[in-house]
Parts: C-alpha cells; structure tokens; sequence
C-alpha cells in the first residue's frame, strides 16, 4: 500500500563502516535510536549519503532489513533504488525485500543525460515497477540532468504513486516555478541543508538532510518552526549550526558528517574508495565546532 504523505525532517542516513571496510551494524544501530530521539518524521537509507554505490546487493539488502529493524515502526522508512538504467532500476525495485519500507526515493538518472522525455519515460517505469510510493530525486550537481518542473508536474498527473521530490538544485527560482504549479497534495522537500529555511518559506514542507545524521535535534527543531511559520526562530536556530552544516560539505559528502559523526562517537570516521576522509585541516575545524556547539 502506497504512503500518501511524508513531511517534516527525514534523514539521509550514512552507512557506518569499520576500520576494516565491512558494514558496522552496531554503529547503525546506534545512528538510528540517535536520529529519531532527535525527533526525524522518517528514515532514508540507501541514498547517496549512505556510500550505496560502494554496497554489493547482499549489503544493501542487509543495511535496509537492519535499518527497518532498528527503527521498529517509530517512524516510515524510504529506501533509495536508482540508477542510469531504468531497466536495472526496475529489477531491483521487483526483487529486493522491501518488508517495512514505505516509499522509495529515486534519484534521476546520472551521467548519460537523458532528455526530459526520457526522464518522464524512466520514471514511468519505475512508478509501474512498484507498489510502494515513490519520492523522486533531483540532483543536478551529482547527475549532469535536470529534472525539471514540467516534467515532474507531468509525472505527479500520471502516476499516482510519484507523491513527492527532493528538490536539490539549489535553484530558487525553478523550485518557484514547481511550488506554484504542482498537484496540491504532490510533497515538495528540500535536499539543501543551507538552504531549507529560505525554501520552506516558499512552500517547501520540510527536507530530505544530511545534517540531521549528526545536528538531529537542531535541525528538526528548524523544519518544525518552519512548518508553523516562525520563522524568525527557525533563522536562529538555523544560524547557530550552519557553519556546521558547511563544514559537512567542505570536502563532500559523506566525508564531512561521517568526521562529525566520529567526534561524536556516533561511528568510525570510514569511507570506501573513491570517498577519501576529509583533511587535517578540514577535520580540525569539524572538531572545533562539535566541542563548541
């Protein structure tokens, strides 16, 4: 049964790793009890934040079934299934166990730059492949494509599954143009942390975050203000964490909240090649902020 609404905060999760590579579901284990007595609305695993790319099938299967098992109900889980093969895509959505998973969210296809009709046509498969709901993702920094506003209003008219998007272009004025004239009960959610205050003032309703991983309760906190628009107390709470939240991407993500996650004990400060750990200088500042905020 598909979802019909998600809202409010939900956190991109990170996939803890030990210092020997392997998935370290303790550290998981432990990140999810964090996050949601930090107060996230829902969970996401497998996205980008969560290295997926770098997990074999087996592991991907074994980080979604622990993440559903470790939420235990408290709150709906997204899993990610994307990719630049829409045939690919399908299969997996068709044959992965997704038991407790409410929605996937799916990131448009990358490097080979489909037109926005082969956007439509990727997603249609992939909205008939699943009975589950379906967030789409747009990230343009990471895609080379765009996903843009027609497109996805298109989408939300013809396939009653597609009930949301995160938003991650960064572009004011595209996510204008999609607020004005989307389906009123299509969801809207940011995919900027620097950004969510400014795009939840135009109508956005809450985010998809990496921040939330480590500063949980600060951004919630944010999210929440926003959504009963005040606004003026989601700017300062927002203001007291966003050199933070900078310090996350200094260097790409994961890297940065995976070395804020370390200093607070949270998992080991892991990544899996190509994804390097930040800087020296990089992590000192990471450290500085932690101690102090």
């Amino acid at each position: 049964m598909a979802i019909q609404k998600l809202h409010g905060t939900g956190v991109a999760l990170v996939t803890p790793f030990l210092k020997n590579g392997k998935v370290d579901f303790t550290s998981l284990e432990k990140l999810v009890a964090h996050v949601i007595k930090g107060g996230v609305d829902f969970l996401v695993a497998l996205g980008t934040t969560g290295e997926t790319t770098t997990l074999s099938a087996a592991e991907k299967q074994e980080v979604l079934s622990s993440v559903v098992k470790y939420c235990a109900g408290k709150v709906p889980v997204v899993c990610g299934i994307g990719g630049n093969d829409t045939s690919e895509v399908v299969r997996q959505i068709k044959e992965m166990d997704l038991t407790g998973v409410d929605a996937i969210l799916s990131v448009a296809p990358y490097y080979n730059k489909p037109s926005q009709e082969g956007l439509y046509q990727h997603f249609k498969a992939v909205s008939a492949a699943s009975n589950k709901s379906i967030i789409l993702y747009n990230v343009p920094g990471r895609t080379g494509s765009n996903l843009l506003p027609a497109t996805v209003i298109r989408l939300a008219a013809d396939c009653t599954n597609i009930i949301g998007i995160k938003e991650a272009s960064g572009n004011i004025p595209q996510c204008l143009e999609l607020l004005q004239n989307k389906p009123d009960n299509f969801t809207v959610l940011s995919g900027d942390d620097d950004l969510v205050v400014a795009q939840m003032a135009i109508g956005m309703e809450g985010i998809i975050s990496v921040a939330a991983n480590c500063y949980t309760k600060e951004m919630t906190d944010v999210v929440n203000l926003a959504l009963v628009n005040k606004f003026d107390k989601a700017r300062k709470v927002h203001y007291k964490i966003l050199n933070g939240i900078n310090l996350l991407f200094a260097e790409g993500n994961p890297a940065g909240v995976k070395c804020t996650l370390k200093n607070m004990d949270l998992c080991e400060n892991v990544l899996r090649l190509p994804l390097v750990p930040v800087s020296d200088a990089t992590a000192k500042k990471i450290a500085a902020f932690v101690k102090g905020s």
